[in-house]
């Protein structure tokens, strides 16, 4: 082989780094003026990427004008109990956590408790954790 043809094969760390990023299914967007990835799913792949006005914009994507303190009280407590205990709150403790029923906390969110509030709290997709 040429040297020529051995420079062009040979990836530079950043080229390697995104190739590997795409194989994982990951997804590069700015939000709020951050990068932060997602997984194919849209969850984020690192929860320390969320804040409060990501959580708002990622919101307004998912058809809700607005965050209510109904939401702010479930998206923190998912949080809160992610970051104690390293996985998301099973839907009993989440009802317990935040005083409202299943059926309450479901209506707040498009694509209820797994796919609107767990995504717009900032937690990992489950299935992508190895």
């Amino acid at each position: 082989m040429s040297n020529s043809s051995l420079e062009q094969s040979v990836m530079t760390a950043e080229e390697e780094h995104e190739k590997l990023l795409a194989d994982l299914g990951r997804q590069l967007r700015i939000v709020a003026g951050r990068e932060i990835y997602f997984d194919w799913e849209g969850f984020f792949w690192d929860p320390n990427d969320w804040d409060e006005e990501v959580a708002t914009i990622l919101a307004r994507e998912s058809g809700l004008d607005e965050l209510t303190e109904a939401h702010w009280k479930v998206l923190r407590f998912i949080r809160e109990y992610y970051f104690y205990h390293g996985r998301a709150p099973m839907n009993r403790h989440l009802k317990e956590g935040v005083h409202l029923s299943l059926g309450e906390i479901e209506s707040l969110f498009p694509g209820g408790i797994r796919l609107g509030a767990r995504r717009l709290a900032g937690l990992p997709n489950p299935k992508s954790c190895f």
